[in-house]
C-alpha cells in the first residue's frame, strides 16, 4: 500500500496544503487521507509569491530554491507532527506555486524546486506535473481528472471552488478552469474589510446585486472561448479586479455580485457543454455535482449555487467530508505522483488538448 505526500498551493494564497494519502488498488483504486493540514503562509510568503512575476530571472531562480527548501521543512515538520515514520513515505507529490502559465507559447512555470524538497526531506520527489502537457501543446490544466477518474468515479460532474473554479464532466472527458474565485472574494474582503475572508459569506448575503458590474464582468472574452481552456493566476488579479475597483461600490453589494458571477459562470460552463456536445438539458437531470475547494465552506455561495443547479438543471450540488472539500487537490497530486513513479499516464489529453496522454512530472531520486 503506497504512502504518498501531496502538496498544493493554489492561487488562492491561503497557505499549502499537505496530505499524506494511502493508495491500495485491488479491484479499483481507493485511498485514505491518513493526516492532512494547511500550512498557511505567513505575509512575506505571500508577498513574495504574489509578486514573483515582476522578478528578473535571477531573483525568480533564488525564490524558486527558498521556497523549494521552505516546502521540504513544512514537510519535516508536519511528519514529525503526526509522528509519521520517513521510511514509511514512498515519494512526495509536490504541484508547487504557479507564476507563469502560458500554454499557447507551451511554457507553464511553478516554483518550489524539487531538487530542494528532497534534499531537506531525504525522500523521492515528483514534481513539474505540468509541463509535459503543455509541451505537448495541451493546456496543462487541470490536471485533476484523472484523479478524479480513478478516486471520485461515482460522481459525473466534479466542481473546485478554489482561487480559480474549474469543472469536470467526467461523461465527456471534459475538464476546464471556469473563472477566478476564491482569488477575488478572498482579495475583496481583505482590501476592504481586512479580514481574511467572507466567512459563510455573510457579507456577500447581505448585499444589493450591481447589474452593470455584473454585465461588465461576464462580457469578459474568456467567458465565450469555447474548452479545453484554462487561466492563469493573472486573469483575476490583472484583468478582473481592476474592473471591480473602478466601480468604487458598497463592498458587500460588489461581494454579493461576484457570487452571482460565478454561479451564471458555472451555469454558462454547463449550458455550454451542453450546447457543443449536443445535449437537452435533461441529460444532466438526477445528475450528482461533487463540490470542493475553500469556496464550498462559503455557505452563501453554496447554498445559492444549490438551488440554481437544482432549479436550472436538475442538478444535485453534494458537499463531501471536510477532508475532501479542503485537500482533494493536494490528494490528487499525490496520486499524479504515484502514477509518474508507476510509468503510467497521468495527464488526459482529451481534457488539456494535447497530442497525447502524457506523463509528467520531473523526479528526484534521493
Amino acid at each position: 500500500m503506497p504512502r504518498v505526500i501531496g502538496l498544493m498551493s493554489g492561487s488562492s494564497l491561503d497557505g499549502l496544503d499537505i496530505a499524506c494519502v494511502d493508495f491500495s488498488a485491488d479491484e479499483k483504486w481507493t485511498f485514505q487521507i491518513v493526516h492532512a493540514e494547511t500550512v498557511p503562509y505567513s505575509s512575506e510568503w505571500v508577498k513574495r509569491l504574489s509578486t514573483a512575476t515582476g522578478l528578473d530571472a535571477r531573483a525568480y531562480l533564488l525564490l524558486h530554491t527558498s521556497y523549494g527548501h521552505y516546502i521540504g521543512e513544512c514537510v519535516n515538520d508536519f511528519l514529525a507532527k503526526y509522528n509519521l515514520q520517513v521510511e514509511k513515505i514512498d515519494l512526495i507529490a509536490s504541484h508547487g506555486h504557479t507564476v507563469f502559465h502560458e500554454p499557447w507559447n507551451r511554457m507553464t512555470g511553478q516554483v518550489g524546486d524539487g531538487a530542494a524538497i528532497s534534499a531537506r526531506t531525504r525522500l523521492l520527489v515528483v514534481n513539474d506535473l505540468r509541463a509535459m502537457d503543455v509541451a505537448y501543446g495541451g493546456q496543462g490544466a487541470p490536471i485533476v481528472p484523472i484523479g478524479e477518474k480513478y478516486l471520485f468515479n461515482e460522481y459525473r460532474l466534479l466542481l473546485n471552488l478554489g482561487g480559480i473554479a474549474n469543472m469536470t464532466d467526467q461523461k465527456y472527458q471534459i475538464a476546464f478552469d471556469i473563472c477566478p474565485a476564491n482569488r477575488i472574494l478572498n482579495k475583496l474582503v481583505q482590501d476592504y474589510l481586512q479580514k481574511e475572508y467572507d466567512e459563510n459569506g455573510q457579507q456577500a448575503s447581505m448585499g444589493q446585486l450591481n447589474s452593470s458590474l455584473l454585465t461588465t464582468l461576464n462580457q469578459l472574452d474568456y467567458y465565450r472561448k469555447s474548452y479545453p481552456k484554462s487561466l492563469s493566476n493573472s486573469f483575476g488579479l490583472d484583468i478582473v479586479y481592476p474592473l471591480i475597483e473602478k466601480e468604487n461600490g458598497n463592498i458587500n453589494d460588489v461581494l454579493h455580485t461576484y457570487v452571482e458571477h460565478i454561479i451564471q459562470q458555472i451555469c454558462h460552463s454547463i449550458e455550454m457543454i451542453i450546447d457543443k456536445e449536443k445535449q437537452g438539458k435533461s441529460a444532466y437531470a438526477n445528475c450528482k455535482m461533487l463540490v470542493t475547494g475553500g469556496g464550498a465552506h462559503n455557505k452563501y455561495l453554496f447554498q445559492s449555487l444549490q438551488n440554481r443547479l437544482r432549479d436550472q438543471f436538475e442538478i444535485e450540488a453534494v458537499y463531501p467530508e471536510k477532508d475532501v472539500v479542503d485537500y482533494k487537490e493536494a490528494l490528487i497530486m499525490a496520486f499524479i505522483g504515484l502514477l509518474r513513479i508507476q510509468k503510467k499516464a497521468n495527464i488526459l489529453a482529451s481534457v488539456t488538448g494535447a497530442e497525447k496522454d502524457s506523463i509528467g512530472g520531473a523526479v528526484w531520486q534521493n
